[in-house]
């Protein structure tokens, strides 16, 4: 019976510790899938807004940058 309560005492650090980490990527994947519903019922609405001129969904997210920026160029990010 001695045995048992060492071999337990051992093993619990590890069963913990991936008891946690199964936690915690349950709550990464459960926030993600509310994520992408949210988004998803998002871009039906505005899909679904009348007055567009195509079937086509307007673009939702960040501005992208317009004519006057030239994207080939390089960017100097070098500390000064």
């Amino acid at each position: 019976m001695d045995d048992l309560w060492i071999y337990l005492s051992v093993l619990a650090p590890s069963v913990g510790v991936g008891l946690i980490f199964w936690l915690a990527m349950r709550a990464i994947f459960r926030a993600d899938r509310g994520e992408r519903a949210a988004e998803a019922e998002i871009r039906r609405e505005v899909a679904a807004q009348p007055g567009e001129e195509s079937g086509e969904a307007r673009r939702v997210g960040p501005e992208e940058p317009h004519g006057d920026v030239d994207s080939d160029a390089p960017s100097d990010t070098s500390p000064r």
